[in-house]
């Protein structure tokens, strides 16, 4: 068993726009910084295709990794230090588990998690738990240490104190994408006071818990957070482009399942398309291998395929109206028949896409997605949900926000070529909308 307190002969640092440094004193974890797998997330935006709307968007998950490790060493090193409720014994388990804590994550993640049925934090448990660097630098520590950070990462480990740094309404996670995020969009939204927030902290027996005297700053996080998701992360813009991305990957799938004779053969994506990807396989997979194939799909024969890549790379997006489900269901029908006989094929060229954020929650016994909540130390040593003292922050708790948009080519619809009068009738149903 490596002896937790061992370090590195002198402390390694990484410059950081959004914490100043990032300290590394545990040889553990510069080791794991080192390892490949953790290296590829630097070719994995933490954006995915937010760059073609933000156009500072193009941090990494890696650079993500490394503020949700530091974080969460200055709470355990600063904070929790003295304090009987926290576990010493825990410590470099918990930096491990904020670092790994996005392993899994593949290009664009969302999109191709979504096209091909993947699970990122299934892949996470398998990059810590099978033959990787990782695991060999993990197992270093111990023989069951590489389940133990699986667990955390997983929310199953046994002390739940440990489970809420990195997973809870207010963990290291948020802290760092929230002011990561807004820096690099250039947004003022995701903005908090930090500091306040850790000095209020307070380690209890399975959650943190924040001192009444910082309650605003809390209060300032929530609504940073409500921010980014609606003005950043659900824009319409990046929405769009992913629709593109979406697309292409369902068309590239529907083509390899048809025998289609690419051009550019997709073989980084042979083992997803037949559902049966390893762990190698899934590694070998950034974004810019995924962006090779569609600069080379732009020459494909297949003129579905050849569009949706050319858009995507010259970021020739689709247009949205505002779309309700309930209202609109039988005029999306309509649509659907209208771009066949304009011979554009509805199934690529036309998208609802949705987007939903509970920006508070307490917990509800029974409901889906049960949320531990924030909870506030009160002067007389006694615990209160934070709704119940603030009245910001319950104006919105267990309220879903929903907004739903329907993507489609604008210039296709006014190009001049084809039937014009039947694309000024599907511009008029839509101006409908």
């Amino acid at each position: 068993m490596l002896d937790s307190s061992f370090k590195l002969s002198e402390e390694k640092v990484f410059k950081d726009p959004v914490h100043g440094y990032v300290h590394v004193r545990d040889k553990l974890i510069w080791d794991l910084i080192g390892t490949r797998e953790f290296q590829r997330l630097r070719r994995i935006k933490q954006l995915g295709t937010t760059y073609l709307t933000f156009h500072g968007a193009e941090h990494s998950r890696f650079s993500h990794s490394l503020g949700v490790y530091e974080i969460i060493r200055q709470i355990i090193d600063e904070v929790f230090e003295g304090h009987p409720e926290w576990d010493d014994g825990e410590r470099l388990l918990s930096l491990c588990a904020a670092l790994l804590h996005d392993l899994g994550h593949g290009p664009f993640s969302h999109s191709f998690e979504k096209v091909f049925d993947l699970d990122h934090e299934q892949f996470t448990k398998k990059i810590i738990l099978e033959d990787t660097e990782v695991n060999r630098v993990l197992r270093s520590a111990g023989a069951d240490f590489p389940r133990r950070v699986a667990e955390v990462i997983g929310k199953t480990y046994n002390d739940k104190l440990v489970v809420s740094l990195i997973s809870s309404q207010i963990d290291a996670d948020r802290m760092d994408y929230l002011q990561r995020d807004a820096y690099f969009t250039g947004v003022s939204y995701g903005h908090f006071d930090m500091q306040r927030i850790m000095r209020v902290m307070r380690p209890k027996e399975d959650h943190v818990v924040f001192k009444s005297s910082g309650m605003h700053a809390v209060e300032d996080y929530i609504m940073s957070r409500y921010q980014m998701y609606w003005q950043v992360y659900f824009h319409p813009v990046t929405r769009s482009a992913e629709v593109i991305l979406t697309k292409i990957l369902q068309r590239v799938k529907a083509l390899f399942q048809e025998d289609y004779p690419f051009k550019q053969e997709p073989v980084h994506f042979r083992s997803l398309f037949e559902g049966d990807v390893t762990l190698q396989d899934y590694l070998k997979l950034d974004e810019p291998v995924i962006l090779y194939y569609f600069h080379m799909w732009e020459e494909e024969d297949d003129p579905i395929l050849r569009d949706l890549s050319r858009r995507f790379m010259d970021r020739d997006l689709f247009k949205y109206v505002e779309f309700d489900p309930a209202q609109h269901y039988k005029t999306l029908r309509e649509l659907e028949d209208l771009f066949r006989k304009a011979d554009i094929d509805p199934e690529y060229y036309l998208a609802v896409d949705s987007s939903s954020d509970l920006p508070y929650d307490f917990y509800r016994p029974g409901e889906e997605e049960e949320r531990l909540p924030i909870h506030l130390l009160m002067p007389n040593g006694e615990l209160s949900e934070l709704s119940r003292e603030s009245t910001v922050v319950q104006a919105i708790s267990g309220k879903r926000r929903t907004d739903h948009k329907l993507y489609y080519p604008k210039d296709l619809l006014i190009d001049p070529s084809g039937n014009t009068e039947l694309k000024q009738q599907i511009l008029s149903v839509l101006r409908k909308f």
